[in-house]
């Protein structure tokens, strides 16, 4: 066992009294910038050079791939500087990668085989959606049960339409949190047997039932998904106390990161390889718990952990990311929710101590100066569109004053994150996207799409118009704007595309065409030069029609070769061609209208697009660049100047009689959220308890309005000098309102602040 000094760098008091850790049970509370990856890494170097021997390494769990990374290099800096070698006594893992190391320790413990296979998010989603698709063809009466009895038959259709997507979305909830709670299908079934013609949990039985041909499913792989693999882990460690004990002296040592978001599972299993004497440090905010929808993961284990009398509790309360305006504001949100929520059943959402502090005199971080005009709460009612006008006229002022500062737009969804990045390019403005999916992959999946959609239906004219416009989606010119849509009506008003594209016996639709060489008094005269034009698109057209017998993926790549010329370009509609041709192998009966469904969904990146996204290799924001992030994807960043969008009572709701909630379809009786009343059916059958139908969907939108308060919370420490909050009141017939916690924070701002020009903003 090695005994080397500790290396020189300036604490904090607090992060100094971290490090004085020698063993048993500890737990963090870090505030948002507090330095806890920090100051976890240079207590898993000093654990190595300390506390372990040589056949041994300190455990690291954390949450995403990209933080494996990023502690693996701080880690390794931190070793580096004992004079230790890199990547030797320690080991960082994701959950998921923690679960794998155990299972593939003996396999056979769990029914595995030794070549078992992992199957991915992406192609479990796949699984899901083909069981789905078969469950719904052999019961179509199952929507009557739900669907709301005062509808109208055109409204009705429409809500049987949606009726796939509910289905879909409550298999994979009711799925996942059936393997958290160690059910398997036969466990299940055998549970539902006394409840066999009870309406009351007729929502348990369509989800068993999806749950069974799932797993059989994944059997045929002979693989098993993620949940499985978190559930087998435990169980091995439950049924071999071998493994148990190597295991745990292999990992005397085990530190967690981002304990806020840790599942019943997670704490299950690292519970049990710490042992009950044993080393284990936990270190999180649950302010910042924004990951908890539908799952087990929960604030309550954390806080719950740091409660325990045999737990050492600490606190990183100082953080250096954020001017003290800043700083006052997120706290006044914390103490706000827990005193003067007006639903107290929201008031624990977020909790203090720590209240977040500046650093002390002399740190290497300091903050930003204190500046209480930067803060600025835009209480205007605002259309959706005219909220986003106003961000964008800011953005065009503020940017060329602050080349060398960053900023982000912030948006509550997707969807808004798009119609930002869209106003964001008209005006020519630089930026990069932390969304679902990015622009370049959706617009070049969108011109891939439309060229699909028509070759899978080439007999009709407003397709092959669209694809004319997509060939021409390029001509910026003013004449050539005109031509293209002048050409595209053209287009549309053929009656027989085969005589367009395919003449045959001297009949050639351009021939009834009159071509004249060029028209004065009429510029929109089709020309000849227009029929030149026209000629060259059929030449293309008649092209990929023929290739429609080629593979999928080679049908792509020879529309792609027609239609782009940048590396960028070409490089997403590999990466497209690709995912394509693996949705075709595993749906053998899809045909080119399925696939080009498939198209657009991995577009919209619901299929975990790998490759497509800036979270997986990490991200550095860029001075001069707008970010563009969901709240969700802005967690562990920070910029300059922060806007945050939406903050209205449906992005934002707060358990008021008129709020209403993402979660509840319209067209589902009594506004149920089917995905909630799934998973209490559920847990009343694993506990032999009473289900009554509506309270889970009550406590759901509880549930709701806390991680929404939390995400609010994580929104405002990502700003460090300036933050501006804005919200609209939406498109549907009932105007949306400003958020109750807006409204709370702008009374405090009003008080507070010392500048009241709008064009601060």
């Amino acid at each position: 066992m090695s005994h080397i000094a500790r290396p020189t760098f300036k604490l904090r008091p607090a992060q100094a009294e971290v490090l004085t850790y020698a063993g048993g049970r500890m737990g963090i509370s870090a505030v948002p910038g507090a330095g806890k990856t920090f100051i976890l890494s240079a207590l898993a170097a000093q654990l190595v050079a300390t506390a372990i021997d040589d056949d041994q390494e300190v455990l690291i769990v954390t949450l995403v791939n990209s933080a494996v990374d990023n502690f693996k290099s701080r880690v390794a800096a931190f070793i580096g500087q004992r004079g230790l070698l890199a990547n030797v006594g320690y080991r960082v893992r994701t959950l998921h990668g923690l679960a794998h190391d155990i299972v593939r320790e003996r396999p056979s413990l769990v029914g595995l085989a030794d070549d078992f296979q992992i199957v991915d998010e992406r192609e479990a989603e796949q699984i899901r959606e083909g069981v789905v698709e078969m469950w719904l063809r052999g019961h179509p009466e199952a929507v009557d049960l739900f669907l709301s009895a005062d509808l109208e038959a055109g409204r009705r259709e429409w809500g049987v339409g949606q009726w796939p997507e509910v289905v879909l979305s409550v298999a994979e909830t009711f799925i996942k949190r059936a393997k958290d709670l160690q059910l398997t299908p036969e466990e299940l079934a055998e549970r539902l047997e006394p409840y066999a013609d009870n309406p009351a949990f007729a929502l348990a039985r369509i989800g068993a039932e999806l749950y069974a041909e799932y797993q059989r499913a994944l059997y045929r792989r002979g693989g098993v998904d993620f949940d499985d693999l978190i559930r087998l882990a435990l169980l091995a460690l439950h049924q071999d106390d071998d493994l148990l004990r190597r295991l745990r002296h292999r990992w005397p040592f085990i530190l967690e990161d981002e304990a806020q978001d840790s599942s019943q599972l997670q704490e299950l299993i690292l519970d049990r390889l710490a042992g009950p004497n044993g080393n284990w440090v936990r270190v999180g905010d649950p302010n910042q718990a924004i990951n908890t929808t539908f799952t087990t993961a929960d604030p309550r284990f954390l806080r719950r952990f740091l409660a325990r009398p045999d737990v050492r509790s600490l606190s990183l309360p100082n953080s250096g990311r954020s001017q003290q305006a800043i700083i006052d504001l997120a706290n006044y949100l914390v103490n706000w929710t827990m005193y003067e929520h007006p639903e107290p059943g929201a008031r624990n959402a977020l909790s203090a101590p720590p209240y977040i502090e500046p650093t002390p005199p002399g740190d290497p971080q300091p903050n930003p100066p204190a500046d209480p005009a930067a803060v600025y709460l835009f209480d205007q009612k605002l259309s959706p569109e005219a909220e986003i006008k106003t961000v964008i006229t800011s953005l065009t002022r503020w940017l060329p004053e602050h080349p060398n500062e960053t900023v982000a737009v912030l948006v509550p969804r997707n969807q808004r994150g798009f119609e930002v990045t869209d106003a964001l390019k008209r005006a020519g403005l630089p930026y990069t996207e932390l969304l679902r999916s990015t622009t370049s992959t959706r617009k070049t999946a969108g011109v891939l799409g439309n060229v699909l959609k028509y070759l899978a239906n080439p007999t009709a004219a407003p397709l092959l118009a669209r694809v004319w416009e997509v060939w021409r989606r390029d001509d910026q010119d003013e004449t050539d704007v005109r031509r293209v849509k002048r050409l595209s009506a053209l287009i549309r008003r053929c009656r027989h595309v085969e005589e367009l594209l395919w003449p045959y016996a001297g009949v050639d639709w351009l021939d009834s065409i009159d071509w004249a060489a060029k028209n004065e008094a009429d510029p929109d005269a089709p020309t000849r030069d227009d029929r030149a034009m026209l000629e060259a698109f059929r030449a293309l057209v008649r092209r990929w029609q023929e290739a429609t017998v080629l593979p999928i993926d080679q049908l792509v790549l020879t529309i792609a070769q027609d239609l782009f010329i940048t590396p960028g370009e070409l490089a997403l509609s590999h990466k497209l061609a690709t995912m394509l041709r693996i949705a075709a192998d595993n749906n053998p009966t899809w045909r080119l209208d399925e696939l080009t469904e498939e198209l657009a969904t991995i577009a919209r990146n619901q299929r975990r697009f790998l490759g497509f996204d800036l979270e997986d290799t990490g991200f550095e924001p860029k001075p001069g660049e707008i970010t563009v992030a969901t709240l969700h994807k802005a967690k562990g960043l920070e910029w300059d100047r922060v806007y945050i969008l939406s903050v209205n009572n449906y992005d934002f709701p707060s358990a008021q009689p008129y709020d209403e909630y993402i979660s509840e379809r319209w067209f589902i009786r009594d506004r149920l959220n089917l995905e909630a009343e799934a998973l209490a059916q559920l847990d009343a059958l694993k506990e032999g308890s009473e289900y009554r139908e509506g309270i889970a969907t009550r406590q759901a939108r509880l549930d709701y309005v806390r991680e929404r308060l939390r995400l609010l919370y994580v929104g405002i420490t990502r700003a460090r000098r300036e933050l501006i909050l804005t919200w609209n009141t939406g498109r549907s017939h009932q105007a949306k309102q400003m958020a109750v916690p807006f409204i709370a924070l702008h009374s405090w701002w009003q008080k507070n602040r010392f500048d009241k020009r709008t064009d601060r903003v």
